[in-house]
């Protein structure tokens, strides 16, 4: 059974930072593309960064560009989400999600989701 857990959400003041982390089991982690998706109450879930299998580039939305920094350790199968330079627009629901091999923009391209993370930023 495939799961992802994400932790490290929480409140934080506008222009302060927040790393989240999801650790997976179930699947073999190297084989799969990870993506960050957020949902705002009122909005579309939004993919803010995802990474392939092997690393490499990685996509970010624009409104995270220069701010928010993906990574992935495969040995602990687990996908960071650094979040920097937060304003109160980045407020959401963070999931991690992950689809095999490489990753997509489509955020519905995503199999395996975790239950999500809070994350609040006053402003």
């Amino acid at each position: 059974q495939v799961q992802l857990v994400e932790s490290g959400g929480g409140l934080v003041q506008a222009g302060g930072s927040l790393r989240v982390s999801c650790a997976a089991s179930g699947l073999t982690f190297s084989n799969y593309a990870m993506g960050w998706v957020r949902q705002a109450p009122g909005k579309e879930r939004e993919l803010v960064a995802a990474m392939n299998w092997s690393g490499g580039r990685p996509y970010y939305a624009d409104s995270v560009k220069g701010r928010f920094t993906i990574s992935r350790d495969n040995a602990k199968n687990t996908v960071y989400l650094q979040m920097n330079r937060l304003v109160p627009e980045d407020t959401a629901v963070y999931y991690c999600a992950a689809r095999y091999y490489n990753l997509d923009t489509q955020v519905s391209q995503y199999r395996y989701w975790g239950q999500g993370t809070q994350v609040t930023v006053s402003s």
